[in-house]
């Protein structure tokens, strides 16, 4: 149990951190663009919202397979296949969490306005010096709000890491598979302690936002 519980918290953590990085850029450009296929990449990333957890993981486990170009490169490079390991969970969590990450940020990247960075340009700011000094500050709350969405999301992610990651203990046994293991098996003690322990989180997450939002909304 507190090996899924510790897997868990280190692939929720590792995807937050992965979408930190990734989902900052493609939020902004996502904001900022003129381009008219811009809603086309956009609807691209919010595709998991909508897609069957198994529909995805399904093509994850073909893309990923050796078999595939993507997979059979991976292998080539790395010497091992993503199926089945803790890195593909981590690229199946990536996927499927993403839209949690980039929608709150982009919101409030739209959501500031051009004034802010006309009043940088005028004090010849840097768009990098922009972005750090001024858009990320700005963009605090959506910054906030899409790390414990990401965090949360991947805790409880299910079809997506049955489907590319299987059920081996210390390496893709997360919680969720867990719990279904424990269902499975008829333990249902463990169950029930994996899950109200799921309840209270999702509560706390859910409190949290509000609090979040209510104190952004008043700054």
């Amino acid at each position: 149990m507190l090996e899924a519980i510790v897997l868990t918290i280190k692939l929720a953590t590792i995807t937050t951190l992965v979408l930190l990085l990734i989902g900052m850029p493609l939020a902004w450009w996502l904001a900022r663009s003129k381009r008219w296929w811009k809603e086309i990449i956009a609807s691209i990333v919010t595709l998991p919202l909508v897609l069957p957890p198994t529909v995805l993981g399904f093509y994850l486990l073909i893309t990923l397979s050796p078999n595939h170009f993507i997979g059979k490169l991976f292998v080539d490079v790395f010497g091992y296949a993503l199926p089945f390991t803790f890195t593909g969970l981590v690229i199946g969590s990536v996927i499927y969490s993403l839209p949690f990450m980039v929608q709150p940020l982009r919101d409030s990247f739209e959501s500031m306005g051009e004034r802010p960075l006309e009043v940088a340009a005028t004090l010849r700011a840097s768009p990098l010096d922009t972005f750090i000094s001024v858009v990320i500050p700005m963009a605090r709350s959506g910054l906030l709000t899409g790390s414990v969405l990401t965090f949360a999301h991947t805790v409880g992610e299910f079809g997506v890491i049955l489907m590319i990651g299987g059920n081996i203990p210390s390496e893709t046994k997360v919680l969720s598979v867990a719990i279904y293991d424990y269902v499975e098996s008829l333990q249902w003690k463990q169950a029930h302690w994996l899950s109200g322990g799921m309840l209270i989180f999702s509560f706390l997450v859910i409190v949290i936002m509000r609090l979040v939002e209510r104190r952004f909304r008043y700054d």
